[in-house]
This record gives C-alpha cells, sequence and structure tokens, in this order.
C-alpha cells in the first residue's frame, strides 16, 4: 500500500520558475536555501586526506568527530556534553523524516509542529500516520502527544525563540512525557546586536533543561554555517537514551556518515574563522535584500536569524510569487510551510552577489514606479 504523503511543495512552483526564467536579464532564485558559496579550502583538504576510506565507518561516529561535537557545544553554547549525548547525521533533514519511525511513533499519536514550520516535521509524522497538530503556545499542545518539534532560527520565518519560551517549552513537553526536539541548523547566523559574537539559545542551554537532559533533543547541520549541503554533514545531541535507542535502528538501517565528512566535519567544528567570514557575506546580501523589498512595499516580519527574509504585502502569497516572477525573481511562497504562512514569502539570501544585486535593483525600480 502506499504510503499517504503530502505533494511535494516545489513542483507546485514551477510554472512561476518558466515566467522567472524568461526575464530579459534572467532568472534570479530566491526560493531554494542551498549554499552557492564555496566550501572553505581547510575543509575540503580535511576531506581529501581521509578519502583512503576502505573500511566501513561507524555508525555513532569517530572518536574525533564525537569530541569536536561535544567542544563546538561547550565553545559556541556554553552547554557541557559527552561523547554519549552526541550523534552524527546524514544531514538533518533524514534525521527529522526519521526519528517518529525510530522511536516507534504510530496512527494513536500526536506530533507538535510550529504552526509555521519546515514541512519535513509533518512529513515524519505522515510516515508513521502520526496525527499532527501545528500549535506555537505549549498550553494548546494536547495529551497523547509523543514528540514536539521546535524551530529556532524559524525556517521560514526567522523567529528566535528566547531562553524563557525554550524552557517554557520543555517544562510542557516533560508534562506530556514527549520528547522535545530543538531544530537549530540557522543559530550561528544571528542578524540583531545580540547575536553578534554568540549563536542564538540552544534548548540544550542548562537554564533550559536544568540539569538534565532527559528527554530533550538538538539537531544541527554544517549544511548552512560551513557550506557543506553536498557534504551532509550534521548531529543531533541531547538525550543519551534516546540517542541510544536510536542508534540501534541506524545501525541496523547502515545510516553511517562517511568517514571522510566524518573528519572534514570535526575540522569544521574547530575552526569558528569560516564561519564569520560566510556570515559577512550573507549579512551583506541580507542587507541589500532587506532595503530593496521595503522600497519595493514590502513589510518584513521576524527574520531575526537566519538565510531568509519573511516578507509580505498584505496578500495571497501567491499573488506575490507571480509579481516576483514578472520580475525574474523566484521566492518560496508561505504555503509551503503551512497555513499560517498565506500571506507572506521566503525570500533567500542564498544567491551570487551578482544576482542579489539584480534582484535588489528590479525591486528597486519596481518601487519607484509605484510611487509615481
Amino acid at each position: 500500500m502506499p504510503l499517504d504523503l503530502p505533494d511535494f511543495p516545489w513542483n507546485h512552483l514551477a510554472p512561476a520558475r518558466r515566467v522567472a526564467e524568461s526575464h530579459a536579464d534572467g532568472l534570479v532564485d530566491l526560493s531554494v536555501g542551498s549554499p552557492v558559496d564555496p566550501t572553505p579550502a581547510l575543509i575540503r583538504a580535511a576531506l581529501a586526506e581521509a578519502t583512503d576510506a576502505h573500511s566501513y565507518p561507524q555508525v555513532i561516529g569517530t572518536p574525533a568527530v564525537r569530541e569536536a561535537i561535544c567542544a563546538w557545544y561547550a565553545d559556541r553554547h556554553g552547554v557541557r556534553l559527552d561523547v554519549t549525548q552526541v550523534l552524527p547525521t546524514i544531514g538533518s533533514k533524514e534525521f527529522i523524516a526519521g526519528l517518529a519511525l525510530w522511536l516507534g511513533i504510530g496512527a494513536d499519536d500526536t506530533v507538535v509542529v510550529p504552526e509555521v514550520a519546515y514541512p519535513t516535521y509533518a512529513l515524519g509524522a505522515a510516515l508513521v500516520g502520526a496525527r499532527v497538530i501545528a500549535a506555537d503556545d505549549p498550553r494548546a499542545w494536547p495529551e497523547g502527544t509523543k514528540l514536539i518539534w521546535l524551530n529556532s532560527p524559524g525556517n521560514p520565518d526567522g523567529r528566535v525563540l528566547p531562553l524563557d519560551a525554550l524552557r517554557a517549552a520543555v517544562v510542557r513537553a516533560r508534562e506530556l512525557g514527549a520528547l522535545i526536539v530543538g531544530d537549530e541548523c540557522y543559530a550561528e547566523l544571528g542578524w540583531s546586536a545580540a547575536f553578534d559574537t554568540a549563536p542564538t539559545p540552544t534548548i540544550l542551554d542548562p537554564r533550559v533543561i536544568g540539569d538534565s537532559a532527559a528527554g530533550v533533543l538538538n539537531v544541527y547541520s554544517l549544511s548552512k554555517q560551513s557550506n557543506l549541503a553536498g557534504y551532509r554533514a550534521a548531529f543531533a545531541a541531547g538525550d543519551r537514551s534516546v540517542l541510544a535507542e536510536v542508534l540501534e535502528v541506524r545501525k541496523h538501517a547502515g545510516l553511517m556518515l562517511p568517514a571522510p565528512v566524518q573528519q572534514a566535519m570535526a575540522v569544521a567544528l574547530a575552526d569558528h574563522e569560516h564561519v564569520l567570514a560566510q556570515k559577512g557575506v550573507y549579512a551583506a546580501r541580507r542587507s541589500a535584500l532587506l532595503d530593496a523589498l521595503q522600497v519595493a512595499g514590502f513589510r518584513i516580519d521576524h527574520s531575526h536569524a537566519g538565510l531568509y527574509l519573511w516578507a509580505t504585502r498584505d496578500e495571497d502569497c501567491w499573488q506575490t510569487v507571480d509579481a516576483l516572477a514578472e520580475l525574474g525573481i523566484l521566492v518560496a511562497p508561505g504555503s509551503f510551510y503551512g497555513d499560517a504562512g498565506s500571506r507572506h514569502v521566503r525570500v533567500a539570501l542564498t544567491a551570487t552577489d551578482e544576482r542579489v544585486a539584480a534582484a535588489a535593483a528590479r525591486l528597486r525600480r519596481l518601487g519607484a514606479a509605484n510611487s509615481r
């Protein structure tokens, strides 16, 4: 029997893409958050040095990569973990999609996702037939909830949850006996002064969870901070008993991160300079697009961190998608991320400087025309 899965949302963007591609000055694709900048040389060198990978890699991860993950948490978040509390994953998306299945969640259970959310949280629930509730307020999370997803910084809206909100979520999850998972893959890309030298708050902060990570996991990816989307380098951390359960399933399924990628990941986590350099590149692109969108009549909501601007003209998101496609600019409709996003579009910062400048110029011309 085929799985009852939602339509793949990006298929619906094809008509707008065709329109945008016909623009005389070419397409500016701001619809997908896939890095366009080079992978840093020190990471590529680490990968190359580890290519004699004749043996099967360790599902649990090499000692080097597990120690590097623990050191990264200590250095960037002030969180102390041991190697039994971390697990490398083949990107974060496969972990998000598979977690409900691996934990034995089923049709009688509930999975909670954010009201505006990355679609893979709901996909993971669909794979096991679980009920999905979209609710940001912990007081709305019902009995029978087994898994709760938080996303901060949020994709698509760039919303950042402060420590008190994370703490309230963890308290409610523990009351329900549910596992709560914070997806934080944009944590190093905060845009307010508070995040100039520090990442955004983590769910594993002791001020959130107390002296125990019981019932709490964190998921992180190097795709964004280090331009490693093609490496599929990510990890989960937190409750060691949950990770041990997941590890056993992953051993059976052969879900192992390639050994050269594990070595590259360890090197990437130990170097923060390349992260700061890439953040500077994104900051310049963000500034150009933010200003141009506002000139063109858009309001930018949230967008305090991450690789997107959450933009609206207070109209149906598909109307905005079509209007921008006429300018040769392709963006993602907010409805891809739930009904609560139906009047916004997601504008990615992941285009080259030249294409971002082209988009900004087109938006400014639109603004000038509208002001006449």
